[in-house]
């Protein structure tokens, strides 16, 4: 497939920008229809809404409010009554709306005004819930009431409803985090063209996905944050892999290889790992579906559809982009040198090399600093507290975020999430004597029954994701109901997202231990290593542990929120921990494959777990760190987004990736792998035999085996470069795809000799203390080959 679309890379160029400009313009003209579905079945806030629902059928719905304030004089000035009561009964005219109850109808609505005379509102509550209200009623309502406005009179809406048409600015985020994408791999390949590459994978397969996310919400339920979950990891996915095929083709064009070749290899072995992680990926959000939350079902749909374009993209544009590009992918000093100087060896070197070398020295010292540092990030997360952000953390632009403000301004911040205490049959004089002694409460209205249904508002003295209200709610279902009598449930927004948090927390577990056993039965079966799969799975639960101790830091307690501009501090998203532990377990079991399978291919080769462990640390940290960086750049743009839902997952996701690769599998991973030892490697027999194998990665090649055509030698000197000869060298035959098959140590007169199983092309690498080391491809035909190594002195591989 790989050789097709670098032949046809025309054909599939046009294909998929043609893919891309059609479902754009089916989603621009269907527009969009996110619905985000908080229903959970066999909770106290639905039965309360099943009870207003058969009582007032067209009042049943969500109710959204109206805010006005003048600068000067009262909201009872016939100048400003003159301008906002024709607006009201025009809002109240439409159709969808139930009711509409003024400040100015009698003395029932003076409670709607503020003590100063300032601030009033108006409620609107809707024949449907928010996330069924359409689109163009909501707009409708609100350009009708915002057509009231005039010089010292603002006009604000609020609520889940009008919060829907209030979107935050789009493109931003993902435009600063390709950006910095940009700029970290530029630094990476030195090459224009080669950074440009991950890019347009990403913008393909990104694209993609939101637009078919969009032309799907109209058919299934998907909430309006999920193409921002969708965005931000398609991004960080679609560049990375991109990123690691990118990567092996360009260091097969170095060794030598033709670009179509190199393009082939690269996506016949780097690529099968991308088509590995991205269904891990979705294995992971997959996942989701077990905690039965339709509000996650939709995020699964979205996400997962575009992990899958992206990885598509990864896989049949990418070898066609470089089919374009030919050797243009390296920069030009490396097609220089290339030219001049032939083949490079491939060894690891710098920094990666000497911190390998550091972490096999002192693996006990490493693991404990890198676990102290893990547990004092994690500390926070044992005051975790789940729950859901109100519309004061919605940007300070919106005319929610606005209506917020007034209306705590005005009437307290309880206002801003009143509860709803609803009632069937019965007195409820004892019931609201009770409400209005409870502690926390700030004001009660009982409404006038219907059906034998009545509803009392509660208007909580806290802002609705304070703790204070959680235990409001608690304190009205578990003590002051039961006392009075009645058999009532208490319902409202504030109330439902309280009962998401609870079943979203008592589903957790479960959820956890799916994603962690699937993940540990996957490096199983792809490692055949009993430790291994488990040293992943306790990495990832500390890794996720530190990472939401981050969050808790920042959005619960607060630390450095003001420079983040996103409101106040308050409880973390309900829906956050499913969404990241999910993202966290892909991404993270990605770098570990790509780790350990270089770690295993050494010790399948050697039997040396330290030399594995220090040859597979050296050679794929740079790129794993690499990834990560990138990662991280484009997560932590998403705190421009606007949305604190996506802010959040970004900072715990960005603190997620970065402790992942810096810490633990930079650091920990490798020094506990040292640590145990070849215990590392141990799988018991019964088990071995009943295991399937899967294989992450292919040899590169068809590897020769021993007689498999006519056997011959690779033989010469080894020499100073003085001329002098060098006693004692390591002389290594591989083939093309890494696989060891012959090696020797020179003589006392610098000669060797190494068994060729088939003519064809090998890589002969050469190394001695005190000299560096030397790689270069060799071409053996039907006879023995003749091949001199020189050695120059002072240049040491640390690896070797």
């Amino acid at each position: 497939m790989a050789r097709w679309c670098y032949r046809h890379r025309l054909v599939v160029l046009l294909l998929w920008v043609g893919a891309l400009f059609g479902l754009g313009f089916s989603a621009s003209t269907a527009g969009t229809n996110y619905a985000n579905v908080f229903s959970l079945p066999d909770t106290d806030s639905k039965s309360a809404y099943d009870l207003m629902e058969k009582a007032f059928p067209n009042t049943s719905g969500d109710t959204d409010t109206v805010v006005w304030k003048v600068d000067q004089g009262s909201v009872n000035d016939q100048a400003v009554r003159s301008r906002i009561t024709p607006a009201l009964d025009r809002i109240a005219k439409l159709p969808g709306v139930g009711a509409v109850t003024s400040p100015y109808a009698g003395p029932r609505g003076a409670v709607q005004i503020s003590s100063d005379g300032r601030i009033a509102y108006a409620q609107l509550t809707f024949a449907k819930r928010a996330n069924e209200v359409p689109k163009d009623l909501v707009q409708n309502v609100l350009d009708t009431a915002q057509g009231a406005r005039k010089s010292g009179l603002h006009v604000e809406l609020g609520g889940q409803a009008i919060q829907r048409v209030q979107q935050p600015p789009q493109g931003l985020s993902e435009m600063v985090g390709i950006i910095a994408a940009a700029v970290v791999l530029f630094l990476a390949f030195g090459s224009f063209f080669a950074m440009m590459l991950p890019i347009a994978i990403a913008v393909f397969g990104v694209g993609m996905g939101l637009f078919s996310t969009q032309l799907l919400s109209h058919t299934t339920d998907i909430p309006d944050i999920a193409p921002l979950l969708a965005s931000l990891i398609g991004l960080g996915v679609g560049i990375d892999y991109a990123l690691f095929i990118v990567t092996r083709h360009r260091r097969g064009i170095l060794r030598g290889l033709d670009p179509e070749e190199s393009a082939v290899t690269a996506l016949n072995t780097s690529g099968r790992a991308v088509l590995f992680a991205g269904g891990t990926v979705c294995i992971a959000l997959a996942g989701m579906l077990v905690t039965q939350l339709r509000f996650l079902d939709g995020v699964v749909i979205g996400t997962s559809l575009t992990v899958v374009l992206s990885v598509m993209a990864a896989t049949t544009l990418l070898p066609a982009l470089l089919g374009f590009l030919g050797p243009r992918v390296l920069s030009r000093r490396q097609r220089r040198r290339l030219a001049a100087d032939g083949p490079e060896p491939e060894r690891a070197s710098g920094l990666a090399a000497r911190w390998s070398t550091g972490v096999e020295k002192r693996p006990r010292r490493i693991a404990a600093l890198a676990l102290v540092v893990m547990a004092v990030l994690a500390v926070p997360v044992l005051s975790l507290r789940l729950g859901a952000t109100d519309q004061g953390n919605d940007d300070a632009s919106t005319t929610t975020r606005k209506a917020y403000d007034l209306l705590a301004e005005g009437f307290g911040p309880g206002f801003n999430g009143p509860l709803q205490v609803v009632t069937e049959g019965g007195d409820t004089t004892a019931l609201v004597k009770g409400i209005e002694t409870t502690p926390g409460v700030a004001r009660v209205a009982a409404l006038p029954p219907a059906q034998g249904v009545t509803v009392i508002q509660v208007v909580p003295k806290t802002s609705p994701q304070s703790k204070e209200t959680d235990d409001l709610i608690d304190t009205l279902r578990n003590e002051v109901i039961p006392k009075a009598g009645a058999k009532a449930h208490v319902g409202g927004v504030t109330a439902v997202s309280k009962d998401f948090a609870s079943v979203t927390g008592d589903r957790l577990p479960l959820f956890i231990a799916t994603i962690i056993g699937l993940g540990f039965l996957l490096l199983l079966i792809a490692f055949r290593s009993l430790v291994v799969p488990l040293t992943a799975a306790l990495m990832n639960l500390i890794a996720a542990a530190a990472s939401f101790g981050v969050l808790v830091a920042v959005f619960q307690w607060g630390w450095g929120l003001d420079l983040l501009g996103l409101g106040k501090e308050g409880p973390i998203n309900a829906f956050l921990p499913v969404i990241m532990l999910s993202l966290l377990f892909g991404l993270s079991m990605d770098y570990q494959v790509f780790l350990v399978s270089r770690m295993h291919e050494e010790w399948v080769h050697t039997r040396d777990n330290a030399r594995a462990v220090r040859v597979g640390l050296a050679e794929t940290s740079r790129v794993i760190n690499s990834a990560a960086l990138i990662m991280v750049c484009v997560f932590l743009a998403f705190v421009l987004s606007g949305d604190s839902g996506a802010a959040m997952a970004g900072v715990g996701l960005a603190a997620a990736v970065a402790l992942d690769a810096f810490i633990l599998r930079t650091a920990l991973v490798p020094a506990a792998m040292h640590l145990l030892g070849t215990s590392n490697w141990w799988l018991p027999a019964w088990l071995e035999k009943r295991l399937p194998h899967l294989a992450v990665e292919p040899s590169e090649e068809a590897e020769p085996q021993l007689g498999e055509g006519p056997a011959s030698v690779v033989h010469g000197f080894i020499r100073s470069a003085d001329g002098e000869p060098v006693d004692g060298a390591l002389v290594t035959l591989l083939s093309k795809g890494g696989r060891q098959l012959d090696r020797v140590r020179s003589l006392a007169d610098g000669s060797y000799i190494l068994s060729v199983p088939a003519p064809g092309t090998y890589l002969l690498a050469t190394s001695a203390t005190s000299y560096g080391s030397r790689a270069a491809q060799v071409v053996v035909t039907d006879g023995p080959l003749v091949y001199d190594v020189e050695l120059a002195e002072g240049e040491v591989d640390a690896v070797n």
